[in-house]
């Protein structure tokens, strides 16, 4: 299923990229190629691996995301229901020698990037879910996804767009998915919370970490994180680095959301496939690397 911002139809077509994240019940099927490359133990060296990784990256088949398992030192592909038997047997074909070291998986559902922390924020044609809101100084900011900020457009609390925030001071799409958007009005309140959460610093993800994901369409859902340092191609160019893997559930709205452990802020909601009745696949960008990109800190 194809999950797009809803925009109206008199949208530019660069508008009308779909960003709706939604996450789909995991249907797995791996598939392993043998390689006469892997040693006598079945595994792969570190530079196998990364080549394996490049190949993907390589072949270019939207609908697919990988990273690398270090526990069985394979590199896992995930490919959505829009990946053809072709499509697969391309990525297998394009890693060559190292095509052993790919473990493939299916999920249901299509990636697609997805538009206090949760909140619902509008730009002119669409609407997102504000991420966690940081501070420089005693300047004030929000963090949202980069798909959301793209082409730097204003920020309002309401469809309408009377009640204005603030316009988009830096947005990072593709390669991340991050942006920032400044506090201009003063009335509009902006406090260091997600819902009733108090989120009092930053953390890197790890798997196996519980976590929650808070959003303007679907609110609050948690899960666990599965993978580190994910690629994921959503098509058309638009391929990401260095995300976050889990199982929790997303739909249309909830990109730009945060993804929480207690009270520490660990992501920003990027994209997936699938809806919160079946669950999903779903990938997030480490607010680490965005507060770090625009020194700016949770409070």
């Amino acid at each position: 299923m194809r999950i797009k911002r809803t925009t109206p139809l008199s949208t530019a077509a660069r508008r009308s990229r779909a960003i709706g994240i939604a996450a789909g019940l995991v249907a797995v099927a791996a598939l392993t190629v043998p390689s006469a490359q892997a040693s006598s133990t079945g595994t792969y060296s570190a530079n196998q691996l990364s080549a394996a990784s490049d190949a993907v990256l390589g072949a270019d088949v939207a609908g697919t995301a990988w990273n690398v398992d270090p526990v069985t030192k394979k590199v896992v592909v995930t490919a959505d229901s829009t990946v053809s038997a072709s499509e697969i047997q391309q990525i297998k074909d394009s890693a060559g020698a190292n095509a052993g070291a790919l473990r493939i998986e299916r999920t249901s559902g299509k990636f697609s990037k997805l538009l206090s922390g949760g909140d619902a924020i509008y730009a002119p044609g669409w609407r997102c879910s504000l991420g966690f809101n940081v501070r420089s100084g005693s300047t004030y900011y929000f963090l949202t996804a980069g798909h959301c900020t793209d082409g730097n457009p204003p920020w309002y609390t309401n469809s309408a767009n009377t009640t204005y925030i603030g316009p988009t001071v830096g947005s990072s799409f593709p390669t991340n998915d991050y942006g920032l958007v400044r506090y201009d009005n003063t009335a509009v309140a902006h406090a260091g919370t997600v819902g009733s959460v108090d989120i009092t610093s930053a953390a890197n993800a790890t798997v196996g970490m519980s976590v929650t994901r808070r959003g303007s369409t679907t609110g609050i859902h948690s899960g666990t994180v599965s993978a580190l340092n994910a690629t994921v191609n959503y098509g058309g160019g638009d391929v990401v680095y260095g995300m976050i893997k889990t199982n929790v559930c997303a739909e249309p709205g909830d990109s730009g959301g945060p993804l929480y452990s207690g009270s520490k802020a660990i992501g920003l909601t990027s994209g997936g496939s699938g809806n919160c009745s079946s669950g999903g696949t779903t990938f997030f960008q480490p607010v680490t690397e965005a507060l770090s990109a625009y020194g700016v800190s949770v409070y």
